[in-house]
């Protein structure tokens, strides 16, 4: 078994060394030459300089090339250079969170060179390595079917945490709406957790209380794993901005309930919390305390 990982970042360095500990050969390409030379001692990893060394060390025949990039730009860039290097039959596997429209477009114009592609939900983290990642696929049966001997290798056990979701863009739609339900759960632990933090006269141990709703909780998740940890360590943390990033899969989410006509309120709400949090609706604040005082007199805090 043979395959080809474009992208060694956190996720994509780490599924060519879960590959690699599994029995495949992976041929492995970053730009950057850090990034390959933190696979250097990898048993069963060869790195490379470029996509043309890449594609040349595949062996000759239905090649696999799995995809770890940002998506936007450096996907359909990365697809652009390789037209040159690949052959009908090849597969290429989009790993990233693209937008599932962009995957079905892209789908059906590789197609037209005799190209299989395969839109790859992943989900798993930095802890994927050590305990499978789960995989969520979209692609005409053929496509995946020459993807699924790594996708077992990939997912926690050969035959579960993998699926074939559906047609091109199924994958990635799927990982979308994934994201869109993380959102949401993380913004209600976040809420729980920042009210038993704010009734004092409780003291209540934050830390132990996590730990104890892991055990037998329906509240219970590996979410709330990560919460225990962290809270171990840090229950107040106070070095943490209250800055949260968005990826973009949580507004196309948001987007698709719309489109749809199908409520997604916690979701949405989870999306506009984050924008909150990058100072996104201080104007809008600074809006509101002008109007409190303009109506009522009320007093307006001024900034030192």
């Amino acid at each position: 078994m043979q395959i080809g990982i474009i992208g060694l970042g956190r996720m994509g360095a780490n599924m060519a060394r879960r590959l690699a500990r599994g029995g495949a050969q992976v041929v492995a390409y970053d730009r950057q030459d850090a990034a390959r030379a933190a696979l250097g001692d990898e048993h069963g990893v060869a790195t490379v300089a470029g996509l043309a060394a890449l594609c040349a060390q595949l062996d000759e025949g239905e090649r696999v090339i799995l995809m770890m990039l940002p998506a936007g730009k450096a996907i359909d860039a990365t697809l652009d250079e390789l037209g040159a290097l690949v052959s009908a039959g090849d597969t290429l596997v989009d790993g990233g969170n693209s937008f599932y429209r962009d995957s079905m477009r892209r789908a059906l114009a590789l197609s037209q060179s005799g190209l299989r592609y395969v839109d790859a939900g992943v989900s798993g983290g930095i802890h994927g390595l050590a305990h499978g990642y789960c995989l969520m696929l979209g692609g005409t049966p053929t496509a995946v079917e020459q993807f699924v001997p790594y996708a077992q290798l990939l997912a926690p056990g050969p035959q579960t945490g993998w699926m074939h979701c559906g047609p091109s863009g199924a994958g990635h739609y799927a990982k979308m709406i994934h994201n869109g339900i993380e959102y949401g759960m993380m913004q209600a632990y976040a809420e729980g957790f920042a009210l038993l933090k704010a009734k004092e006269e409780f003291d209540i141990d934050l830390a132990r209380l996590a730990e104890t709703w892991r055990h037998g909780s329906v509240v219970r998740s590996w979410l709330l794993d990560l919460c225990a940890e962290f809270l171990a360590e840090d229950g107040e943390l106070e070095h943490i901005a209250p800055v949260v990033a968005d990826s973009g899969e949580g507004r196309w989410t948001a987007s698709e309930a719309i489109e749809l006509g199908v409520p997604a309120p916690v979701i949405a709400l989870a999306l506009m919390a984050r924008f909150s949090s990058q100072g996104k609706d201080d104007y809008g604040r600074r809006m509101l305390a002008m109007m409190r005082a303009k109506f009522g007199g009320h007093a307006v805090s001024r900034r030192k």
